[in-house]
């Protein structure tokens, strides 16, 4: 085929989509150029995930009457003006594409009105062809409707992912951005309906707490560089207290001059700053800001200026890496070995319980769900040898108030009471699933449960999943939801707090069997006996006995083992006797 200069119209749609990729990008590139114009207050509504309809309104400077035509032309900016600028860039925008990209996947309108102007603006463009401009009367500010996103482009469309899941995201770029300028009043409207509204008090942890909750934010740790590095890089805000942890690293947020950005730079240093202080596989929740110079960092290295480098990156990740670990340190109640296997506290423990003192409540083997022993059962050996699964056991006691121990024919097991108690509430969710029975336990008087955006998106995407799981949730007005029952393996458990944690750990799966296995998962990990739990002789025989009946007892549903086994001749090699 011989070589052609592509037409014009076909040109600016393979350029949208190094800048558009789904509703969200639109958003993004709406609300920072709402940051740059001076707005107070942003205003963001969206339909069917952001497909149908996005709108974002502020009460910025707004854009010029001899301009608005302009800023939908390509390259066309405000920001800068020569190659030099690109190094002091101070603004979230600069490159000129986000409007044109946006304008030529679907039909954008735009009303605005600068100060000073007696009347506004209203332009509208379809497939990026200007159709309609005129005066019209407006506040001073700016309104940009995107209406039937890749309408023009159905190759794209099709990859979408579904209305909740697009919305989802755009939730999270939100609040992502109200973090990063808590001085800001942002909203979000889903479908006509408030999800999520920031108070723009300029506190960084009012922010917090409209994301994550009173409870989640009094576990987070304010944070700021030691001003004693003399470095010009500063850091500040929040991060988790190492007991508080996620599946995943969706929230770790990284703010680097006000831009929400991914960096694997500094996601690592994070990760070093926890390194020992989270269980493998876990990741903290953060909200960290870095700041610096301009000129040492480049944000020109990718057209939707999501990624960026920096020109001194040792210095970059000692000083986040340094003042996360410090405040760690300092501030957060470190895992030490009494706080989650130590004999002293598993003792003490102990004693408490013998002499009707401990220190809470021993459920009971019904509340474990691990049914009641009966007495021809017989008290000692626990389950018969079946083809590839556990010997038969001899429970002996309990170690750290974290282990079973247990005596087999080949030598002494050490059984992790809750990854045995995982497995075995897993399983047998797993079997009442198979039977369309899932067992759901109903709750007296409802339970009101008002989940952050993040939080609330996977619930309004997953109420028809959730009843099948033994959720009963209706939604009850604004943010609000009513819990009326639950699957009953999360008796006994704090349903509040359980149920946005599960949230948030399943958050990031898109696909409905991954989100379910996960889910489900997530709910037997919630529902299962804790370490530092003391357990009676009759529940640790129960437990051993379940446990021998699964499928699959030697491992969790993580994949971690449930028991280590030191056998009889090991046993006999450490004591000398081989």
């Amino acid at each position: 085929m011989p070589i052609n200069v592509l037409p014009e119209e076909v040109a600016a749609k393979i350029a949208a989509g190094e800048v558009i990729e789904r509703p969200a990008s639109v958003v993004k590139e709406l609300v920072e150029n709402s940051v740059d114009a001076g707005a107070a207050d942003i205003k963001i509504e969206i339909r069917q995930g952001g497909r149908r309809l996005i709108r974002v309104i502020d009460d910025g400077e707004g854009i010029p009457a001899d301009e608005v035509q302009l800023a939908f032309e390509r390259y066309a900016t405000s920001k800068l003006q020569t190659v030099d600028d690109l190094s002091h860039i101070i603004t979230l925008g600069f490159r000129g594409e986000a409007l044109p990209s946006a304008a030529a996947v679907s039909q954008v309108t735009v009303i605005t009105k600068a100060k000073g102007e007696e009347i506004g603006t209203l332009l509208r463009l379809e497939g990026g062809r200007v159709v309609r401009h005129e005066g019209r009367g407006a506040p001073q500010g700016t309104v940009v409707t995107v209406e039937n996103l890749f309408y023009n482009t159905p190759a794209r469309l099709k990859f979408l992912r579904s209305q909740a899941t697009e919305g989802r995201h755009i939730s999270e770029l939100v609040t992502c951005y109200a973090m990063a300028y808590p001085a800001l009043r942002f909203s979000l409207l889903r479908e006509g309906r408030t999800v999520f509204q920031s108070k723009g008090s300029d506190k960084l942890y009012d922010v917090l707490m409209d994301v994550y909750g009173l409870e989640i934010a009094q576990q987070m740790l304010e944070t700021q560089a030691d001003s004693s590095t003399k470095s010009a890089i500063t850091v500040h805000g929040y991060v988790g207290d190492p007991a508080l942890h996620r599946s995943d690293s969706r929230h770790v947020t990284i703010l680097v001059n006000g831009r929400w950005v991914r960096d694997r730079l500094l996601s690592y240093a994070i990760k070093e700053a926890y390194h020992t202080l989270l269980p493998k596989g876990r990741h903290p929740i953060v909200v960290l800001k870095v700041e610096l110079s301009p000129d040492q960092v480049d944000i020109n290295v990718h057209p939707a200026k999501r990624e960026i480098r920096f020109r001194n990156s040792g210095e970059v990740f000692a000083v986040v890496q340094r003042a996360v670990r410090q405040t760690l340190v300092q501030k957060g109640s470190l895992p030490r070995s009494s706080s989650r296997f130590g004999w002293e506290g598993a003792f003490e423990t102990r004693r408490g319980h013998l002499v009707g003192a401990g220190r809470g409540v021993i459920p009971s083997p019904g509340e474990l769900g691990l049914g009641v022993q009966r007495p021809e059962e017989g008290p000692s050996m626990v389950g018969l040898p079946r083809k590839g699964k556990l010997p038969m056991l001899r429970v002996l006691g309990q170690l750290g108030c974290a282990y079973i121990i247990a005596e087999g024919p080949t030598g002494m097991y050490l059984i992790d009471q809750h990854a045995a108690h995982e497995r075995v509430l897993y399983e047998r969710f797993e079997a009442e699933r198979d039977k369309a029975g899932v067992s759901s336990q109903s709750l007296l008087e409802p339970l009101v449960l008002e989940p952050g955006p993040r939080q609330a998106a996977v619930m309004e995407e997953r109420l028809e999943n959730l009843r099948e799981l033994g959720f009963e949730i209706e939604p009850f007005g604004g943010d609000t939801y009513l819990v009326r029952a639950v699957p009953a393996i999360l008796q006994g458990t704090d349903l509040t707090q359980t149920i946005l944690d599960i949230m948030d750990e399943t958050g990031s799966k898109d696909t409905a069997p991954s989100w379910e296995e996960e889910f489900i998962i997530s709910l037997a990990c919630h529902g299962a006996i804790r370490s530092g739990q003391v357990l009676p002789p009759q529940q640790m025989q129960e437990l051993v006995r379940h446990l021998e009946e699964t499928s699959l007892p030697r491992t969790c549903p993580h994949g971690r083992p449930t028991m280590l086994h030191v056998s009889a001749e090991q046993l006999e090699r450490e004591f000398g006797r081989r």
